[in-house]
């Protein structure tokens, strides 16, 4: 008999593909996943290939480069390790990792715990600004996975059953490639043990506008000696240059007038020709052209935002009435069963 059990559960293993997730295995083969208790043992599976493509902005690989400085900045010259999730967009195999925020890991002994409480205080946050958004796995930061990070993996396919692991590596060297790997977790047989591995996946980077205009701002934001800064520091340095010369011109002239109407100053009546000139060239938004534009755009604004509102207390009335009836209802077949029943 127990050599027939041996056999079924060999034959549910092999029969399980390579990129088979981790809640497809049955309680059984689960027990005997590798013990992880060795953190250099090889968790990678050989010659497999993943069976998702990944898509990923940079905007989470911004994240978790400055999640990581900022514990290291805080941790007093140690090495931190992070932890966050991943949340995006799936459509059958495409995934698209398109932000990410923070994880609390808690050390019991020499394993490591997610809080749950935490987590879903965070994803319930982030349901209510990005409701099309979805969680798709988690981020750490280390050279290759090991067998901590499976502890962690199966601990992640309790919330989802299918998830993907990005690690960076903060102190990768190479220039020529970014220090940002992919993976997903498959069931395969070690030694004659179902085991959890990972996969490595091939991803592309994937920007929008407004991406592209941050990653240019951080990428030519350099030393000073260097002499580089981005488009939007140009354009914001050339701004803010031009207000505070006008501020610094505009306040010489205040002053002016009141050390002259305080007698500190003789009358100069050429500069105060120039000044009276210089105040009726400024005001613009004194003309009636001005003031109709102005007023009409406030009362679009205005009437938008009653708009809205009109509309969600029309979608709050119309939810207590739906409530409202489905109970009315209920009520009324429980007084007509007791009226059968006397």
């Amino acid at each position: 008999m127990s050599e027939s059990r041996e056999i079924m559960e060999t034959e549910t293993a092999e029969s399980l593909p390579v990129a088979a997730n981790y809640e497809m295995a049955s309680d059984s083969l689960k027990d005997n996943l590798m013990d992880t208790s060795d953190p250099t043992k090889n968790v990678m599976a050989l010659g497999a290939t993943g069976s998702v493509t990944c898509s990923l902005h940079p905007l989470v690989i911004m994240n978790v480069s400055e999640h990581w400085t900022r514990v290291r900045a805080q941790s007093e010259g140690q090495v931190p390790q992070v932890f966050g999730a991943l949340i995006g967009k799936q459509k059958g195999r495409n995934i698209e990792v398109m932000n990410s925020f923070e994880l609390v890991v808690n050390t019991i002994g020499d394993d490591k715990v997610i809080d749950r409480d935490y987590y879903n205080m965070k994803e319930e946050q982030f349901k209510q600004v990005f409701s099309d958004m979805d969680f798709i796995g988690w981020y750490t930061t280390g050279d290759v996975p090991n067998g901590s990070d499976i502890k962690l993996h199966k601990q992640i396919c309790e919330i989802n059953e299918s998830p993907i692991m990005l690690k960076l590596n903060p102190y990768d060297k190479n220039i020529d490639h970014l220090p940002v790997a992919l993976y997903e977790s498959v069931i395969d047989l070690v030694s004659g043990e179902a085991t959890m591995l990972f996969v490595p996946l091939i991803y592309t980077l994937a920007t929008e506008e407004a991406e592209r205009i941050g990653v240019d701002h951080v990428a030519r934001m350099s030393s000073t000696e260097a002499g580089e800064s981005s488009l939007v520091a140009e354009h914001l340095t050339a701004q803010h240059s031009a207000i505070k010369m006008l501020h610094s011109r505009v306040k010489l002239i205040l002053e002016y007038m009141k050390a002259v109407q305080n007698g500190e100053l003789p009358r100069n009546h050429e500069i105060l020709r120039e000044a009276y000139s210089l105040c009726h060239r400024l005001p613009v938004v004194q003309s009636a052209r001005f003031r109709q534009d102005f007023y009409n755009q406030c009362n679009d604004v205005s009437l938008m935002t009653y708009l809205g509102a009109l509309t969600k207390s029309c979608n709050d009335l119309n939810q207590f009435v739906n409530k409202f009836n489905i109970l009315y209802d209920r009520q009324s077949l429980g007084r007509r069963m007791r009226g059968i029943f006397f």
